[in-house]
Order: structure tokens, then C-alpha cells, then sequence
């Protein structure tokens, strides 16, 4: 029997597990996100799906099986050793794919992808329901479909967005399981988790901005295609009125968070 998998916007209502086995749409680079996913184990990343199959425009992964928090966030996914554990499991993957060497000649995807680019490949979308929990630590991550070269630290900085979450008060106070967190404690417990280096730490809060600002082109370009499941939330996150304020607040509490990041 089918289970219709919840969670996400692109690909709402579209993802199907049967038993073990995730049905879900691929990717046009979804061959080069199988191979990788492939090595990742051979090479001690164990937290991700295998690939299946590929074909007709869909793709065949196994089931993670565990925990994934989805809105209304449960209690047990905004606790600070969850957080810390996110930290973790993104050193791990990176200690994985840094061995793994880039595929040559891939149309890698562009929407969340470091402008930078970098050396090694990246998962780039580590929000809070594409990450698995087991016994109330960060065990896998799911859904790579945004995966593309880049450096580590835009993966820390794209989850430190979710996990964190950076967000201004204003925004924070809309949504009841962020409310009473405080981002600049979080930011470090993150960079703790992760075992972040001093230099690292120093550039952390420049990238966050960073993300930002891509997220921003994204969500430009999606309402731009029209995509109804995008401009529903974007309307309700309260439209570019949020994304300035959160850009400011950003720009105005760099040195806070800079400061806790160092201490």
C-alpha cells in the first residue's frame, strides 16, 4: 500500500513509499546524485539513502527509517542536544564527501547551491524535514535533489537557518515552536556541534547572510514561475516585508552572534 510522505514544498503529494523503498521525482543530474550516494557508505556515511532505480522521470531510494519533524515542529526537534547533533551528522557527511572526488561535467542544480562553489559536494538544503532522528539524535539525511559542489560551511550556514532558526523576533514570534528559542545561544551549540574551527566560526554568521541572499533569488524565481505551492508561502510568510527585516536583523546582530560564536 502506498504512504503519501509528508514534508517540503517542491515535491509535496509526490514522494510514495512502498515498504522500504521511496518513489519520488528525479532530478535531470538525479544518475550523478546516485553515484554519489553510492560511495558515501564505502567512504563511512552510513545516514543516507541507497539508490534503487532511475527511470521515467522518477527515482527509486531506500526508506531512512526514523524520525523527521514537520510542521508543527514536536518539542524533542528544537531541544538543544537535537541541535547539536545536527552539527554532528553534517561533520560527518562532510568527512564523507570530502573523500569522494567531484563528478566532472555534471549539470549540477543552481537554486540553493554556495555561489562559490567548492571542492567537494554538499547537500545544501539540511532544513529540519530532511533530516533523521533516531533515539533523539540526528542519524541520516534525506532528499539531496539540491546537492552541488560547495563549501561546508554553506551547509552549517543553510541549516543553522531551520535549526537555529535565524530569524528576527518579529518572524520568530509567528511560529509557536520558535518562539522562545534564542538564536544567538543556538548559533553556537550548532558550531559546537559541528566541532567548528575559530576561523570557520569567524566567517559562520557572513555566511548565513549569504544563504539569504540565495534563498531570496530562489523564492524570486519560483514566484516568477508561478508556482502555486510557493507563492501560498510566501503570502503567508508575510510577503518581501519578512526577507527585509530578517536582512537587516541579520546586518544589525552580526557582532552579537560573532561574539558568542568566539567566547
Amino acid at each position: 500500500m502506498d504512504e503519501v510522505l509528508s514534508g517540503g514544498i517542491t515535491n509535496a503529494g509526490a514522494v510514495v513509499r512502498r515498504g522500504e523503498i521511496v518513489d519520488r521525482p528525479a532530478q535531470p543530474h538525479a544518475s550523478a546524485i546516485h553515484r554519489f550516494l553510492e560511495a558515501l557508505p564505502e567512504h563511512g556515511f552510513t545516514g543516507a539513502p541507497r539508490p534503487v532505480g532511475l527511470g521515467d522521470g522518477r527515482e527509486q531510494l531506500t526508506y531512512v527509517d526514523g524520525d523527521v519533524a514537520v510542521m508543527p515542529y514536536p518539542a524533542w526537534s528544537m531541544t538543544e542536544p537535537a541541535l547539536a547533533s545536527v552539527g554532528a551528522l553534517l561533520r560527518r557527511l562532510h568527512r564523507a564527501s570530502s573523500t569522494i572526488p567531484l563528478e566532472p561535467g555534471v549539470a549540477w542544480t543552481t537554486d540553493l547551491a554556495d555561489p562559490r562553489g567548492g571542492a567537494m559536494l554538499c547537500h545544501s538544503d539540511a532544513c529540519v524535514e530532511n533530516v533523521v532522528f533516531r533515539d533523539g539524535e540526528a542519524f541520516g539525511l534525506i532528499d539531496f535533489d539540491m546537492a552541488a559542489p560547495g563549501r561546508p560551511l554553506w551547509d552549517v550556514a543553510m541549516a543553522a537557518r531551520y535549526w537555529v532558526p535565524m530569524l528576527d523576533p518579529e518572524t520568530a514570534a509567528r511560529f509557536p515552536p520558535y518562539a522562545s528559542l534564542d538564536p544567538v545561544r543556538r548559533l553556537r551549540i550548532l558550531a559546537d556541534g559541528y566541532g567548528m574551527s575559530a576561523d570557520d566560526r569567524a566567517e559562520l554568521v557572513g555566511v548565513v547572510e549569504e544563504v539569504t541572499v540565495v534563498e531570496r533569488a530562489d523564492i524570486a524565481a519560483q514566484l516568477e514561475a508561478g508556482d502555486p505551492a510557493f507563492v501560498k508561502a510566501f503570502d503567508n510568510q508575510g510577503g518581501w516585508g519578512t526577507w527585509d527585516r530578517l536582512q537587516a536583523w541579520l546586518a544589525d546582530q552580526r557582532a552579537v552572534f560573532l561574539a558568542a560564536l568566539m567566547e
